[in-house]
């Protein structure tokens, strides 16, 4: 029997996501990923995680779906018997200015980026009470902090998970679990890479280049691994953005 920590991280199969399960594994913890759709990335990840020596598994659900959160987290709870980091990663984006912006278009963002948190952090949190320990991330935005134009639903989302991030540390703290989170700037990826304008987007960033991946997952790994004095904080991965 493994005595190594165990994380799970959603929407973990590509992107941020995916270099944070891969940063964690190489600090030792086995390693989780859910996903939504694409297996080949979400096997591909798998691989590459256990290649530094850990245990890893990908678990197929939607996060935005309550059923179907309860059902994958049990079983990962009755196949690991713990977990020990969490990270609310799994994001969208439905871009459109308010005006001409859909139901569908707001209530897909708000589901699968602050509705997600809740469902999938529930359950775990259970766990990690009788454990009396834990670790919880939660991905928000710079854009969360000081909105931006044409993202009324995702920057909503986002200053959601910044409150719930917030509450549940005073909530939890005396439980031994700290709960925090990263707001990543401009970061390139998927996400990221139909922005036009990329000059003027540089203009704002003082270290005048765009973040990686893996410049987010760093600041997640030490969050979850590397303190253990340190809650309710939005610790914020921008390149020192000017707004």
């Amino acid at each position: 029997m493994q005595d190594n920590k165990v994380a799970l991280i959603t929407g973990g199969s590509r992107g941020i996501g995916k270099a944070t399960a891969i940063k964690l594994a190489q600090a030792g913890c086995d390693v989780i990923i859910n996903y939504a759709g694409n297996v080949e990335a979400a096997n591909k990840t798998v691989e590459e995680i256990k290649a530094t020596g850990v245990r890893a598994e990908a678990f197929k659900f939607d996060v935005s779906n309550k059923e179907e959160v309860d059902e994958n987290i049990a079983k990962i709870i009755e196949k690991y018997q713990r977990i020990d980091v969490l990270v609310n990663n799994a994001g969208i984006t439905r871009d459109d200015l308010f005006i001409r912006m859909t139901d569908d278009k707001w209530l897909d963002v708000i589901n699968t980026n602050l509705n997600s948190a809740f469902y999938v952090t529930k359950p775990v949190v259970k766990l990690m009470m009788k454990q009396r320990y834990g670790s919880i991330i939660n991905t928000t935005s710079v854009v969360g902090v000081y909105g931006n134009a044409g993202q009324a639903n995702y920057s909503s989302a986002k200053a959601g998970l910044i409150g719930f991030t917030k509450s549940l540390a005073k909530e939890l703290g005396g439980r031994n679990i700290r709960v925090n989170a990263v707001a990543p700037g401009f970061i390139s990826t998927d996400m990221t890479k139909n922005l036009g304008n990329v000059d003027e987007y540089l203009k704002l960033i003082s270290l005048k280049r765009f973040g990686t991946a893996e410049d987010v997952a760093s600041a997640i790994k030490f969050l979850a691994l590397d303190t253990d004095y340190i809650t309710g904080q939005v610790l914020e991965v921008d390149g020192g953005m000017v707004i």
